[in-house]
């Protein structure tokens, strides 16, 4: 038999007595943890007590390192957390030889979830101090990003309603297996009252609460379709006082618009009720339409997270949430332009009724109005014709090339390397406010993991 190296597992001790020899010097876990030390954690520890009443709670910093780490190597799962604090090299480091359990893991998560999104504007300030940040020229888009909800529990206002009868129902056939059994002559064998539901005050309470959950979403699809029935109201109102003005009778009908139309076969989704169907790369998706906007060096300056199924509606409120991330993270320099994709193509974007928007380079949307054709068979000029021409000599000139180039070697990748790298393509928290701040902590890993490269040597 050949000569082997055998292991020595009775050896007293096999890592070295220094911690800080247990991971190289250019580890990502060092880094996380000089981050740390250069950050304001005045928004984490405000929220302890200073009086010396109660039981100790974990160092914020530590806590923090330990949560940026795991999100930057794609562990979100506060179990696995506790596990590698245990099991995993780094993640013992960063904890300092400390064991916080899963509970512990979640719950300073969510506590401090405002704090955690506002990391994206320290990461941001960092790697403006490492000159990564050139604004000249930025790129917008979005992607589909799963909830942490299932389709199936989606809902029509008709399937609630009988829902709401049917706990209804319920209630009363076990109230009246009570009053049997009270009355001596027992439950029928149909109205046997199952275990967990005897406690008459557990019963009421667990019903009552399954109701409220889905009155709340009966009355959130009912506010959808009045908003739908008074928009359609208003107009038709206001056209037929225009017609009166003229002195011609009001219309009995009216075509209404796609945003008016009902929609009775609208759903809400009882698990998450922020979330929407949407239709992605892959297929439907039970979730949210997430935004950024990068740099040309994939530095992201923005990130949003909207429940709209396509990108229409999201240029404004993007440019407006760089600029303001900007500022806050101390970046005076303007942005320079803007290359979306043609998701993003509309009217208003550019043909300059909405001030304040950089210089757009936005591929213009195959669907977009050319005009209606004439009788003789030629088509006529749309209002939009003009604006398609101007932006398409815009493209077609070697800056606008470029511009287009850029979009697909910036934001795109960064989309690729959190979904399939990281694997973080399904938010963890529920509601559009948590997931909007989870969005933004993903983007500050991002963020930090451009910053631990640019730093490491080559």
């Amino acid at each position: 038999m050949g000569r082997f190296v055998a292991a020595q597992r009775d050896q007293v001790f096999l890592m070295p007595p220094d911690m800080r020899d247990w991971l190289p010097a250019d580890h990502l876990a060092w880094f996380v943890v000089d981050v740390v030390g250069q950050l304001d954690l005045g928004p984490f520890e405000r929220s302890y007590r200073a009086d010396g009443h109660g039981r100790p709670a974990y160092d914020p910093a530590v806590m923090v390192a330990l949560l940026l780490y795991a999100y930057c190597t794609g562990v979100r799962s506060s179990r696995q957390i506790e596990r590698r604090c245990v099991e995993d090299v780094a993640f013992r480091v960063l904890a300092g030889g400390l064991s916080p359990d899963h509970v512990t893991i979640a719950r300073f998560r969510a506590r401090h979830a405002d704090a955690f999104a506002g990391l994206l504007v320290d990461s941001l300030r960092l790697c403006a101090q490492a000159g990564l940040v050139k604004v000249g020229l930025v790129a917008l888009d979005g992607t589909k990003m799963s909830a942490n909800a299932s389709p199936d529990r989606n809902r029509t206002l008709e399937a609630i309603d009988k829902q709401v009868r049917d706990i209804l129902a319920e209630a009363a056939a076990l109230d009246a297996a009570e009053d049997a059994e009270n009355s001596g002559a027992g439950p029928a064998d149909g109205q046997r009252v199952p275990s967990g539901l005897v406690d008459p005050t557990v019963r009421r309470r667990q019903l009552q609460a399954a109701r409220e959950r889905l009155q709340g979403a009966r009355d959130r699809l009912q506010a959808q379709a009045d908003k739908r029935s008074d928009a359609f109201a208003a107009r038709s109102e206001a056209l037929n006082a225009a017609r009166a003005a003229k002195g011609l009778p009001p219309r009995t009908y009216r075509p209404r618009k796609r945003d008016e139309a009902p929609q009775p076969e609208a759903t809400t989704n009882l698990t998450d009720p922020d979330s929407k169907m949407l239709i992605g790369r892959h297929g439907r998706v039970q979730g949210y339409n997430a935004q950024l906007v990068t740099t040309a060096d994939q530095i992201v300056v923005a990130a949003e997270v909207c429940a709209d199924a396509n990108d229409l509606e999201q240029l404004e409120p993007m440019v407006t949430a760089t600029r303001a991330t900007l500022a806050a993270a101390g970046i005076p320099e303007p942005i320079g332009a803007l290359v979306a994709d043609a998701g993003y193509w509309k009217a208003a974007h550019v043909d300059g009724s909405i001030p304040g928007l950089p210089e757009l380079y936005i591929s213009p949307a195959r669907h977009g109005r050319r005009g209606k054709p004439r009788q003789d068979g030629k088509p006529s000029e749309s209002r939009t014709t003009h604006l398609v021409e101007a932006m398409t000599a815009r493209l077609s000139t070697p800056h606008g090339k470029h511009c287009l180039r850029v979009r697909r070697t910036t934001v795109e990748p960064v989309f690729g390397h959190t979904k399939h790298l990281r694997g973080m393509d399904t938010f963890s928290r529920r509601g559009m406010t948590a997931a909007r701040q989870e969005w933004q902590l993903i983007a500050a890993t991002a963020n930090l993991l451009k910053l631990h490269r640019a730093h490491r040597p080559q």
